[in-house]
């Protein structure tokens, strides 16, 4: 497909990247009732689904980013305006991210594209949509682009389109500029709770060979996901775990239309991040980099605090693939 050229032009304050990331948490109040429904998996393991249903046979099945949840401010503005577009939405916590513990030692992670096709799979069956969608981002984006490339010509007919947002697609070279000095406080935040996380584990799994003191001192995404992220989900280190789980590799394989939205002006990613030459000779990868956006930003403006771009640009990519 051609390179979108975007229409993403925000205000004064949100050419700063830095601002159009964290203006969403911290100065944006949304809230949605949703119905949570927990999906008991195979493994004895659980997922706690939440719910925002207009009675509507189109679905939109979001995930989040790395240590978000349902309640992400971005996951609670985009259910608020497909609501409105009569489009329900159904949020994925990912393990051990609804506010309880999962209770296996192994945890989500950037290419477990298994539990979304056990989410995807359960929809089907239990609820009676017709058109489903799926929407990642970040972390979320990298899994829903792993999915829809591994699953090629057998994913489901029902999924119609699928949008992916601030999506570090190679893993190993976004670890590398997450590291960077201007990223600091994104890292400490980061690591603060997945630290936290892995020291429950340990506790609760004693005999997993986790060592409280290495993980303790964990300074980046490479420390992290060598001591914990790696070993407890069967991979041989960081590296590994990196490699295998990117959704690069896998984009050329999509047979679905899908838009991937990445800011030129993202923190967060590399240069690897933005697949220009695969997306140039594409027949279903859409790809659009603005110039700015921020990671998860894509703010426009600040009155009223209103500045849905994001949710919008999300709405005009769906509606060309539903009834």
């Amino acid at each position: 497909m051609p390179l979108i050229k975007s229409s993403y032009i925000p205000s004064f304050l949100f050419k700063n990247a830095h601002y159009n990331t964290i203006y969403r948490t911290f100065f944006m109040d949304e809230e949605v009732k949703f119905n949570r429904e927990r999906l008991e998996l195979e493994d004895s393991d659980f997922l706690d689904l939440d719910i925002s249903s207009v009675n509507s046979k189109t679905v939109v099945i979001a995930l989040h980013g790395l240590e978000g949840s349902s309640q992400s401010k971005y996951i609670l503005t985009a259910t608020k305006e497909f609501n409105k577009e009569n489009i329900d939405v159904i949020a994925v916590n990912l393990r051990g991210c609804s506010g309880e513990q999962n209770r296996l030692l192994p945890t989500y992670h950037s290419g477990k594209t298994d539990d979304l096709d056990t989410v995807i799979k359960h929809v089907d069956k239990k609820h009676d949509y017709t058109e489903i969608i799926l929407l990642g981002y970040s972390l979320g984006g990298n899994i829903t682009l792993k999915y829809i490339g591994e699953k090629q010509g057998t994913i489901s007919p029902k999924i119609k389109c699928a949008i992916a947002i601030s999506v570090p697609c190679d893993l190993t070279s976004s670890s590398s500029a997450l590291s960077q000095l201007r990223n600091m406080p994104y890292m400490a935040k980061f690591m603060q709770t997945l630290k936290l996380k892995a020291l429950e584990k340990l506790e609760k799994f004693p005999d997993s060979g986790l060592d409280k003191k290495t993980i303790n001192a964990a300074k980046n995404f490479y420390d992290f996901d060598t001591l914990f992220t790696a070993p407890i989900n069967g991979f041989l280190n960081a590296e590994d775990y990196w490699e295998k789980c990117s959704s690069k590799p896998f984009l050329n394989e999509i047979k679905i239309p899908t838009l991937l939205l990445n800011a030129l002006d993202d923190t967060f990613l590399s240069k690897e991040c933005f697949p220009i030459e695969i997306a140039s000779r594409h027949k279903f990868l859409h790809l659009e980099t603005p110039k700015y956006g921020g990671h998860v930003g894509f703010n426009s403006k600040l009155i009223d605090k209103k500045g849905y771009w994001l949710e919008r640009r999300l709405y005009d990519f769906i509606k060309e693939y539903i009834e």
